[in-house]
């Protein structure tokens, strides 16, 4: 299963997420559950450095991919990486609706700051 994890801010703004694991809804080259995950999650992180020009800090591997939000961005470029990181969440959720037994999402939100 996919584990999709989204990290908020107390002020509920996306500072991270990580995706990992496999969807095991078919064979390697043919799980359309992994694909979407995948140019879901990539498409935004893609998007974020294409839009405003912020390099988040990514680890990815086979299965994985983590990406963090930089800190202390103008309040402008905040907004619009934040737009495209909630309709990636939007985007993972509707697949979440239609595949429950191959992706699971996880919303974590900070205490303190």
């Amino acid at each position: 299963m996919i584990q999709a994890v989204i990290n908020r801010s107390k002020t509920d703004e996306i500072q991270s997420f990580e995706i990992s694991g496999h969807a095991f809804f078919a064979e390697r080259g043919k799980d359309i559950v992994c694909a979407g995950v995948s140019a879901v999650s990539v498409g935004a992180v893609n998007a974020i450095h294409e839009l405003t020009g912020v390099v988040p800090e990514l680890d990815y591997d086979s299965g994985l991919l983590r990406c963090v939000i930089p800190d202390n961005l103008p309040e402008d470029t905040s907004r619009k990486i934040q737009i495209l990181l909630e309709g990636m969440v939007v985007a993972l959720r509707t697949i979440e609706l239609d595949y429950r037994k191959h992706i699971n999402i996880t919303f974590k939100k900070q205490e303190v700051e």
